[in-house]
C-alpha cells in the first residue's frame, strides 16, 4: 500500500486518467472528490464488498441456473 499525505486542494493521479482531490478535511472526516471516466466504476468499499457477496451468491444458487436453462433451452 502506498500512504500518501495531502493537503486541501492537493489531488493525486492514479493511470493517467483518474485524479483524487481532496475536498475538505473536518475533524476526522476527509471529503474526496475522484474524477474518472465514466467507463471505471467508483464504489464505496462497503458497497462494492456487497455487491462481490451478491454476486457469489447469485453464482451459488444452482437452482436459478437450473431455471435459467429452462428458458433459454
Amino acid at each position: 500500500m502506498l500512504a500518501l499525505s495531502r493537503k486541501k486542494n492537493e489531488a493525486l493521479i492514479i493511470n493517467n486518467n483518474v485524479e483524487v482531490t481532496i475536498l475538505e478535511i473536518k475533524g476526522d472526516q476527509v471529503k474526496i472528490g475522484i474524477n474518472a471516466p465514466k467507463e471505471i466504476p467508483v464504489y464505496r468499499k462497503e458497497v462494492y464488498l456487497q455487491i462481490q457477496n451478491a454476486n457469489k451468491e447469485a453464482a451459488a444458487d444452482v437452482a436459478g441456473l437450473e431455471a435459467l436453462k429452462n428458458i433459454f433451452g
